[in-house]
């Protein structure tokens, strides 16, 4: 019996692991960046994010629109995530699948990295995948 449940998990971790997503095409020209911060800015918590976006438009997670995306935001995440499958959503890796273009977001003192993602409508990175350069800010303690 264990012998059975054993080969059961495996061929089942193995189909798990060999799904493929299918592959949203974005345009070339395409860019994902951030507006505000800017990189190396010191700033205060709560910190407001503004999300800008180039060459494909806005749409929430679930619709499935041409050259349309929803924004992610990496927070002092140190590798991106595998581009072929479903972004994560923790701490580090923020949805915003209402479409949303703006975040505020409560930081504690110190330095932080924040990049964008953008996800189609099943949270999976484009091909190309667009990704924002990283920035860098400080977090200044409040008094």
């Amino acid at each position: 019996m264990l012998k059975s449940a054993t080969r059961f998990l495996s061929c089942a971790a193995l189909l798990c692991a060999s799904h493929a997503y299918a592959v949203t095409p974005a345009p070339e020209s395409a860019q994902i960046y951030l507006i505000s911060p800017a990189d190396g800015a010191t700033v205060t918590s709560p910190v407001t994010v503004r999300f800008g976006l180039k060459g494909m438009g806005v749409a929430p997670a679930g619709v499935d629109q041409v050259n349309t995306g929803h924004h992610h935001l990496l927070i002092n995440v140190g590798t991106l995530p595998p581009l072929n499958q479903p972004l994560p959503k923790d701490a580090k890796h923020r949805h915003f699948g209402g479409g949303q273009t703006e975040t505020t977001l409560e930081l504690p003192a110190g330095q932080h990295s924040l990049q964008l993602m953008l996800g189609d409508h099943q949270h999976i990175p484009h091909q190309p995948a667009l990704v924002s350069e990283k920035i860098t800010i400080n977090v200044e303690a409040t008094k």
